[in-house]
């Protein structure tokens, strides 16, 4: 039980320099100017699209490992369902996207099932133990209903099933269907904003922008998804 806790520190620490490590060369590769420049981002579009147009199939598989990579160390979902969809689209996109995030959630999940699962316990239990019961009762619909509500930020909300702990093949199935709409609508906002600065020379206002069908189309539906999330996390939460 000793070395097995011992192993289990080691582990632990050799994950958190690798998101340090990872987290300091992604910073020392980009600056903030890389994604205010209005310039750079058109330049880099034009490269990524390059890239992509040349092998579809090879720059949609580094794409998805890069997720699966990219949520194992940092948690966050958001800037990749909008790089997906800007540069893939919204059904390729949406598709890797949902995929790698899942798969990726999956192992951070697994990892911190084995490695953090009585640390987690320490500090969410009290705050999560009416959900305990519900989860027993029917854990892949509860499960579902937890993934498409959301409102947790994506690193906390894939370690807090070691809470209830889910089964392997709930939490993966469950994460592809419930964080499909969602994400649907996240890749469908990243490839409306590839169009308006294909359509533009130089940055359009913020009116312009929102105004635009492909922006605003997205935005009221991620709207319409959060007040049916808030609604139902009322009722079973």
């Amino acid at each position: 039980m000793e070395n097995e806790n011992k192993l289990k520190i080691i582990l632990g620490i050799i994950y958190l320099s690798i998101v340090t490590g990872f987290l300091l060369l992604f910073f020392s590769y980009f600056s903030f100017d890389d994604f205010s420049s209005f310039e750079l981002i058109k330049s880099n579009r034009d490269k990524l699209n390059d890239i992509k147009n040349s092998n579809l199939l090879i720059a949609s598989i580094v794409f998805f490992i890069g997720v699966i990579i990219w949520v194992m160390l940092l948690g966050f979902g958001s800037p990749v369902f909008l790089v997906g969809g800007f540069v893939f689209g919204k059904w390729i996109g949406t598709i890797i996207i949902v995929f790698g995030l899942s798969i990726g959630a999956t192992f951070l999940y697994i990892f911190a099932n084995y490695f953090f699962k009585d640390l987690i316990e320490k500090k969410f239990s009290s705050r999560f133990s009416n959900l305990t019961e519900k989860f027993k009762k029917n854990e892949f619909t509860f499960f579902l209903i937890y993934r498409f509500v959301g409102g947790i930020p994506f690193f906390i909300s894939n370690i807090l099933p070691t809470l209830f702990n889910v089964k392997i093949r709930n939490f993966f199935i469950g994460s592809v269907i419930g964080m499909t709409p969602q994400l649907f609508v996240g890749a469908s906002l990243g490839a409306g904003l590839n169009k308006v600065i294909e359509n533009n020379q130089e940055l359009p206002n913020i009116f312009e922008i929102i105004l635009t069908p492909d922006i605003y189309v997205p935005v009221i539906c991620m709207i319409i998804l959060v007040l049916t999330g808030y609604l139902i996390k009322k009722k079973f939460y």
